[in-house]
């Protein structure tokens, strides 16, 4: 039965993926009526408190969106680009990384992609080397953002597990997942400096360009935002967000700064899911009322559909998951907790390869964590590895990497005729490897 009903689990999950994040969600309930009125499973919890926290990050970011303060950064972003064209294989990467970081999606670099291809064409870099790597940075920034669905979630899971991971707050997390994902860009990014062939050595696309069509088509168009004027209320807009981030983090490393209320016979600081939800409430409060954002265009941007996606699949994905592993927790625990806590990487491999089903760091993360916690694996070791909930590179079926093999105009960015041999999985795996040998040096050092 047990066999049976996992089963049914992974079948949800790859025929969710073929239909996105929304797909995935709704399919997942098919897998969950199936578990509770086929196998007789009592249903678990859905995780409303991580939901919630992440419908206010997301409304927050999409206000300001539509203020225009996404605009102000990546035009920001593009003027140092072009300023340092000659390395543009490193400051691509830490670009989107930066963007990422700061308004906690990945989804918000897509317009850097066309930008990043013109200047390495223009200074006749294999435009394949920073767009890929630029893609990858993008995502794996997200366990570094203090506003990310993905550290929201590992903060509420932490938070939520009887105390024990009081000790890894919002602070204590970023100090481990900033460098280490920080370190795991540089590693694909200098390891990009080198991939494939030069333009002028490249016999495929010196055969293109023969074409006077396609000569024109690849070199012809400029992708720009350095001559938009934008109004003050962008600006605005961009510091009333940065404002808020420094005060989520703040509140995070300085809990007495909290209000405190009685709990179970203690007092205890109120908790880091009520803060941030509360701070990006008013964040984007604030933007909203002084940078005059008209409240109709909010849920039209890029960054609220992709939030709602994102919450949406968390949804289905965590309700079917838990509702499984409620409900054989003894048995798993009798076969699994040994070898999970004796070889936690064990447990890195297994997110790893569920971000892949599940094309999400965040529904990952709520699906895998809690049963890493439930089976002895330590806090730490789930900070530690925390970079390899990305693990959707492996196969370049991802928005923004199917973006980036649009935007390139070379052609050099591609798929390979194996599919796995595409321009994405080297810096991914350099990347994510880096990135939890670095987090988990940390850990083992000051924890």
């Amino acid at each position: 039965m047990l066999v049976a009903e996992f089963i049914v689990i992974i079948l949800c999950l790859l025929v969710g993926t073929r239909y996105g994040g929304m797909g995935l969600g709704l399919i997942s309930g098919i897998g969950l009526f199936i578990l509770c009125f086929v196998f007789g499973l009592q249903p678990g919890k859905p995780p409303v408190d991580v939901m919630l926290t992440i419908l206010a990050v997301i409304g927050c970011a999409a206000t300001l969106q539509s203020a225009g303060g996404l605009n102000v950064m990546m035009q920001f972003a593009e003027r140092l680009l072009r300023r340092h064209p000659q390395h543009i294989t490193l400051l691509a990467p830490l670009t989107t990384w930066t963007l990422t970081f700061l308004c906690g999606t990945g989804h918000v670099v897509y317009t850097m992609f066309p930008i990043i291809s013109d200047i390495a064409l223009r200074r006749g870099i294999r435009p394949e080397r920073p767009m890929a790597v630029a893609s990858v940075a993008s995502q794996m920034a997200i366990t570094a953002s203090p506003v990310s669905v993905a550290v929201v979630s590992l903060v509420s899971i932490l938070a939520a597990a009887h105390g024990i991971g009081e000790h890894l707050g919002i602070l204590q997390i970023l100090a481990v997942s900033v460098p280490a994902s920080l370190c795991g860009v540089l590693a694909a990014a200098l390891w990009s400096l080198r991939r494939g062939k030069d333009l002028d050595d490249d016999p495929a696309f010196q055969e293109r360009i023969k074409d006077p069509i396609q000569r024109e088509y690849i070199y012809g168009g400029s992708e720009t935002l350095m001559d938009q004027r934008f109004p003050p209320a962008a600006y605005r807009a961009t510091a009333l967000f940065f404002i808020a981030i420094l005060v989520v983090v703040m509140l995070g490393a300085l809990p007495q700064l909290r209000p405190a209320f009685e709990v179970k016979g203690a007092l205890r600081p109120l908790s880091m899911n009520l803060t941030i939800q509360m701070m990006m409430l008013i964040a984007g409060a604030a933007i909203l009322i002084l940078c005059k954002v008209r409240p109709g265009t909010i849920a039209e941007g890029a960054v609220f559909k992709a939030g709602m996606v994102a919450i949406f699949s968390v949804f289905g994905v965590a309700w079917m998951s838990d509702t499984f592993f409620q409900a054989h927790l003894e048995t798993l625990k009798m076969a699994l907790e040994g070898v999970v806590r004796d070889h936690p990487w064990s447990y890195a491999l297994v997110l790893f390869l569920v971000s892949k089903l599940v094309n999400s760091q965040a529904a990952a993360l709520t699906a895998v964590a809690p049963m890493g916690l439930m089976l002895g694996v330590e806090p730490k070791m789930l900070l530690a590895f925390f970079p390899a909930a990305y693990g959707y590179f492996i196969l370049p079926t991802y928005p923004s990497d199917l973006a980036c093999i649009g935007f390139d105009r070379s052609g050099t960015t591609r798929i390979g005729r194996f599919i796995l041999n595409h321009s994405f999985i080297m810096p991914g795996l350099i990347g994510v490897s880096s990135a939890c040998l670095t987090s988990w040096l940390l850990v083992q050092t000051f924890w």
